[in-house]
């Protein structure tokens, strides 16, 4: 069931909402630290520009993302760029959590990981990568240097227990396949989906576990962004058509929409938190301008920027920040995030479970999904 335009390599190439974090994050890989990000600096001539078929060096590429100014920016090669929208990508397999002003911590270790076979644990602290302390760099940069080579590569982190001492380790990154979507049935007739980040083929699968359902939790906690086509291929399944949100770029206002025909009967709840972003901050903010769903959790990034990749002549991708796009109510997120309706206590998944059934029971017309 086709939902809308995919990437297709050296024919066009989508928007990427929140790319650099979602190409460290896919599938848990590294997850999103809380927090405001910056606006990009507009300061550079360079932010924004097309640079389609430019022939440029891989090292020039990146000095010219460094030079631009811009928070997002991310030079690709072409390898990463198929492995990050297609759903596979080189890492460790950590999710990582940081609260503001706090330790950046090991949220969840991917099963099977490098970082699973050298016996790293969840609720452990990150202290340092490549020997730089990890609470001292930046969002991106942290990503960057986790994210770093390909499969094979090796990365030093240093990560510490409690109060025991630092343990320093030499991971060998691995190609790990992304799990994008995760679905149950906590109850007859509801569909549990969590969506970690949107690769190809993510609005389909979200159609798949949505079917027959009297009732669905959307989970968008930690999901970092990606493909805007998926995102808003996910929104169609639950409207039928109308707007999802609207950026500028380059000077010229452009429209996202659902496609017709989706579910729009179906109870819907969906959960976010401070590691919702970027698409999945457009997602949320769309299904609840359009009265279309309670959101319940906590606030979202706050990343309402709009990358669009550009592809060199050697087929590289370097992605620059366009603009910022708003909700269909005219809301940017940027800076501020997205509310919830249903507030729910930081740190407490499983008692945001639990509200988010209760608030999918008070929905239904039944009283019970």
């Amino acid at each position: 069931m086709p939902t809308g335009p995919r990437v297709r390599q050296g024919v066009t190439l989508g928007l990427v909402f929140g790319a650099v974090l979602f190409a460290g994050a896919a599938s848990g890989a590294w997850g999103e630290p809380i927090g405001s990000p910056r606006a990009p600096s507009s300061s550079d001539g360079a932010r924004g520009a097309d640079l389609s078929g430019a022939d440029l060096s891989p090292q020039e590429a990146r000095e010219l993302v460094g030079a631009s100014g811009d928070r997002w920016a991310a030079y690709l090669s072409p390898q990463q760029y198929r492995d990050f929208t297609g759903g596979r990508y080189p890492g460790i397999g950590l999710s990582l959590d940081r609260a503001a002003d706090g330790p950046t911590e090991v949220a969840e270790v991917l099963p099977g990981s490098p970082a699973a076979r050298a016996g790293i644990t969840a609720g452990e602290k990150l202290v340092s990568v490549d020997g730089v302390p990890a609470d001292r760099l930046p969002v991106t940069e942290v990503v960057s240097r986790l994210r770093g080579g390909p499969a094979g590569s090796a990365v030093a982190v240093g990560v510490q227990g409690g109060d025991g001492p630092v343990r320093e380790l030499s991971l060998t990154r691995a190609e790990l396949a992304a799990r994008e979507v995760e679905s149950d049935r906590p109850r007859p007739g509801v569909a549990r989906i969590a969506v970690h980040a949107f690769t190809e083929g993510v609005a389909d699968q979200v159609r798949a576990a949505a079917a027959g359902a009297r009732g669905v939790v959307l989970d968008l906690r930690g999901n970092s962004g990606g493909l805007v086509e998926e995102a808003v291929g996910v929104a169609s399944a639950f409207l039928d058509g109308g707007p999802v949100a609207s950026y500028q770029a380059h000077g010229e206002r452009r429209e996202l929409t659902a496609a017709p025909g989706g579910d729009t009967a179906v109870p819907l709840v969906v959960l976010v938190d401070g590691g919702t972003m970027s698409a999945a901050e457009l997602l949320a903010g769309a299904l609840q301008d359009r009265s279309r769903a309670v959101l319940v959790g906590g606030r979202t990034f706050g990343k309402g920027t709009v990358q669009q990749p550009s592809r060199l002549a050697d087929g590289s991708v370097v992605e620059l920040t366009v603009g910022r796009y708003q909700t269909p109510a005219g809301r940017s997120p940027d800076g501020t995030g997205v509310q919830p309706d249903v507030p729910a206590p930081a740190g407490d998944d499983d008692g945001t479970d639990a509200l988010a059934l209760r608030v999918l029971e008070g929905l239904s017309p039944t009283g019970a999904p």
